[in-house]
Formats: structure tokens, C-alpha cells, sequence
């Protein structure tokens, strides 16, 4: 689940898990533990899932192994210490069970708040962020770690992030909220193809417009128009790839169909190429290379003019 801040995110793991109020209807496995119309409020204890904060909120008066068989003691499980340890073992933590958790690194207690959760075999497992708080130096090992719990992993498996790499790596299906709703959902591959909101875009690193297709190009507001091939008819957005944005000192030569004069925003360097932001009466971003940023003496203020081919504009129903 994706989202930006104050989307309602963490508020709907939450109310999943039985922690917030909530009004409308939530059934797990068939279960109904949900229902404000009917009455029906299944406590937290009961719901059968495990949920981890981005914090790991371990209990730091208990050892790590204690922290791991907290669950299972309230499930009443046979032997439950043994148990964590088998997980902490399996795990590669087993050389931690006895520690206290301000002894552990970041990663190492998000790890063990994971493996909390998992051992108490939940039917729904939340995660809010589990990665956030953690150094970028381990980030990824926590991940890949993660990836593979999650692989194992029987029940419904929902995690908040704002990471789009998290995304990607970790998600078959992904939920976009915002202001509250669910604005996009599906496969990563189909959301960030077809985004169809400013933040789903900026996830996926590409311009999108709205406007009103009339066959071969599109009307957006104040009367600017991008040319687009088979555009079509009715409420669309367009979307343009910054890597098909191309920029110059002067208007272009030739018979371009998109055109637009623009002022230089921002400048920002962008992995191995340079991201450059242009207002304009169609406003883009352009990612060029760094010789280009050169040649072409771009910086905040500088005027220049944008081309985009009429095939590289991708266009589909709003």
C-alpha cells in the first residue's frame, strides 16, 4: 500500500487490526471481524494478526527470545521459548536469543519484530514501514531477508510503504491511497504504466497530464495542446517519459508537433543523468545528461525550448 503522508495509511492497518474504530466491514478467511451495521467487533486479540510498526516497539525489558515467545505465550502454546528459539535459529539470530533488544542493531530489531509476528502464524500480517527506520547501508539486506519471510509466508501479507523500490521489489499487487480513497490498484507493472494520479506518477518517475482528447491530440487547461497519435476521444491523461522530452536553446528546426517555450525550474541530478524541471504552458521534466546540462548552460531561470514526439506520448481513459 502506497501513499503520501496523511493518506490514511498506517490508519487502516490499524483499524485492521482491531487496534482503531473504524466504520464499514472487514472479513479475513471468511471470518467476519467487522461489521459496524451488524454490530459485530471482533476484539485485536482475536484476529489472528500479527502487526509491525516501524519502530519494532520490542519490549525492552525482556530478552530477545522472550520478546519472540510473547505471542505464543498468549496463545498458550506448548513449550513457546523453544519455539522462538527455532525461529530465532532459522532466522540466523539464534546468537541473540538471550540478549537484551538495546543490544541489537536496527536491522537485527526489525528482524526480530518480524519473526514476533510470524511465530504467532497469523492469518493477516501488517506491516507499517518495517524498513523506514533503518540505515540505507542494511536496507537492503533487511529486505532481502524480508522478501524471503514474506515468500514462506501462508496468509494475506499487506505492507505500507513509500519507498517505490519496496514496492516493486516486494509487491504483487499494489493499492495507491490517498485523501482517505483508493485512487489505483493492480500490479506494479500495470499502476506505473497507466498512473493515474501526481503521486503514482512521481513513483513512477514520468509526466502526466489531463485533459480532453479530439482524435489526434489532447486540450489541457489554459488552452495548451499536446499532439498525441490516436489520442482518441473524451477525458484522458497523458503521459510523457522525461527521457523523451528534448531541449534546446532555440525553437527546433523541422515540423515537431510539440513545441513549448519554457523556463528552467530546477536542476537535480538524478542517478547518472540530470532531471530538469521546466514550466511552461506545458509544464515537463526533462532527464538529459550531464553534457547536455553543459552545452545548453541550463540553470533555474534559463529559457528553452521543449520537443516531444507525437509517439512518445502515451494516452489512455482519465
Amino acid at each position: 500500500m502506497l501513499g503520501p503522508n496523511g493518506a490514511g495509511k498506517t490508519t487502516l492497518l490499524r483499524a485492521l487490526a482491531g487496534l482503531d474504530d473504524m466504520e464499514g466491514r472487514v472479513v479475513l478467511d471468511g471470518e467476519v471481524l467487522e461489521d459496524t451495521i451488524q454490530g459485530v467487533h471482533v476484539p485485536a486479540e482475536r484476529r489472528h494478526a500479527g502487526l509491525v510498526f516501524q519502530d519494532h516497539v520490542l519490549f525492552p525489558h525482556i530478552s530477545v527470545v522472550e520478546n519472540v515467545a510473547f505471542g505464543l505465550r498468549a496463545q498458550r502454546r506448548p513449550q513457546p521459548a523453544a519455539l522462538a528459539r527455532r525461529w530465532l535459529d532459522e532466522a540466523g539470530l539464534g546468537d541473540h536469543a538471550d540478549a537484551m533488544p538495546r543490544a541489537l542493531s536496527g536491522g537485527q530489531a526489525q528482524r526480530v519484530a518480524l519473526l514476533r509476528a510470524l511465530a504467532t502464524e497469523p492469518k493477516l500480517l501488517l506491516l507499517d514501514e518495517p524498513l523506514s527506520a533503518l540505515d540505507v547501508s542494511i536496507r537492503a539486506e533487511v529486505r532481502r531477508e524480508l522478501t524471503r519471510q514474506l515468500g514462506s509466508f501462508r496468509g494475506v501479507r499487506l505492507l505500507v510503504t513509500h519507498d517505490p523500490l519496496e514496492a516493486m521489489a516486494l509487491a504483487d499487487r499494489l493499492v495507491v491511497l490517498e485523501l482517505g480513497s483508493v485512487v489505483q490498484t493492480g500490479a506494479p507493472d500495470e499502476v506505473t504504466a497507466r498512473p493515474r494520479s501526481r503521486f503514482v506518477a512521481d513513483l513512477a518517475g514520468v509526466n502526466l497530464l489531463r485533459g480532453h482528447a479530439h482524435g489526434d491530440h489532447v486540450s489541457l487547461a489554459g488552452d495548451a495542446l499536446v499532439a498525441a497519435a490516436e489520442a482518441g476521444s473524451g477525458d484522458v491523461f497523458a503521459v510523457i517519459h522525461p527521457r523523451a522530452v528534448a531541449l534546446y536553446k532555440t525553437r527546433p528546426d523541422g515540423t515537431p508537433r510539440n513545441v513549448w517555450h519554457g523556463r528552467v525550474d530546477s536542476v537535480d541530478l538524478y542517478g547518472g543523468r540530470v532531471r530538469v524541471r521546466v514550466k511552461g504552458p506545458v509544464p515537463l521534466v526533462a532527464e538529459v545528461t550531464r553534457a547536455a546540462v553543459q552545452e545548453l548552460g541550463l540553470a533555474s531561470g534559463t529559457d528553452v525550448w521543449m520537443a516531444v514526439k507525437a509517439t512518445e506520448v502515451s494516452v489512455y481513459p482519465a
